[in-house]
């Protein structure tokens, strides 16, 4: 069995998984709370399989958060843990960006669908709204904007008269009340934003894509832009279990 996970801003995943990818057991908990005391509370049901594990690995936007996890699991198994980026990714893909830069998820999202066919644009619906251009097997680079939830939240913040606001699809652009005005800004705000990044891209790289939607908001969008897209929230697992391959 492996352990594999995924360290983001705001919530970080962990999966216990078959080699050959299927789920075994998966914990959900927030970034911000990891600490060894949570770490020892959450990941006790996994506990009784550590004898069976075979490898372990993490993507992480978070180093502190790795750190503690890598720390727990020296302590509880013999299996090594490590993060993407201590492995030779460049055996599995091209990167033509940063290299210390670059988020480790991004990188993971991009080799989980990697071919010698494909173009691909994913969009990445987490504390920022990430664009990642994926040419065949090259990562060329990508967007950053700012997330959805998080720019909600700041709006609602520093406008006293603004409250908080569960985003969800609107029909009509013109609201009649706050509420419906500011649903309005953000759902054909960032579906414009959507729309045009993708052009964008498009005209900059003079390449066709295939759209891939994954993160919080992906629900929401995905049916909301020009272009055909398909929506695959278990994308980072997917790069994970290739990556995985990698370690012997």
């Amino acid at each position: 069995m492996y352990i594999l996970g995924d360290i983001g801003n705001s919530e970080t995943k962990i999966f216990l998984t078959y080699p050959n990818g299927k789920v075994f057991k998966r914990i959900n908990f927030l970034s911000k709370d990891i600490n060894n005391k949570i770490l020892n509370i959450r990941l006790k049901k996994i506990e009784k399989y550590f004898n069976k594990i075979e490898k372990i690995l993490f993507c992480s936007v978070v180093p502190k958060k790795f750190l503690l996890i890598k720390k727990y699991f020296k302590k509880k198994t013999l299996i090594k843990c490590f993060e993407i980026k201590d492995l030779n990714l460049r055996s599995l893909i091209k990167i033509n960006v940063n290299f210390k830069q670059v988020g480790s998820d991004r990188l993971t999202n991009a080799i989980s669908l990697i071919n010698n066919r494909d173009n691909f644009i994913i969009l990445d619906f987490g504390t920022a709204t990430t664009f990642d251009v994926v040419i065949k097997k090259t990562y060329k680079g990508g967007v950053i904007a700012p997330g959805v939830k998080i720019s909600l939240s700041s709006l609602s913040d520093k406008a006293s008269l603004i409250p908080e606001i569960n985003l969800k699809k609107i029909k009509k652009v013109i609201g009649i009340d706050t509420l419906s005005a500011v649903r309005s800004g953000f759902f054909w705000g960032y579906a414009g934003l959507i729309d045009n990044m993708i052009n964008l891209i498009k005209k900059e790289t003079k390449k066709s894509f295939k759209l891939v939607f994954t993160g919080g908001f992906s629900d929401l969008f995905k049916n909301s832009i020009r272009s055909k897209v398909k929506h695959d929230k278990d994308i980072t697992l997917k790069g994970l279990i290739k990556i995985s391959e990698l370690l012997k």
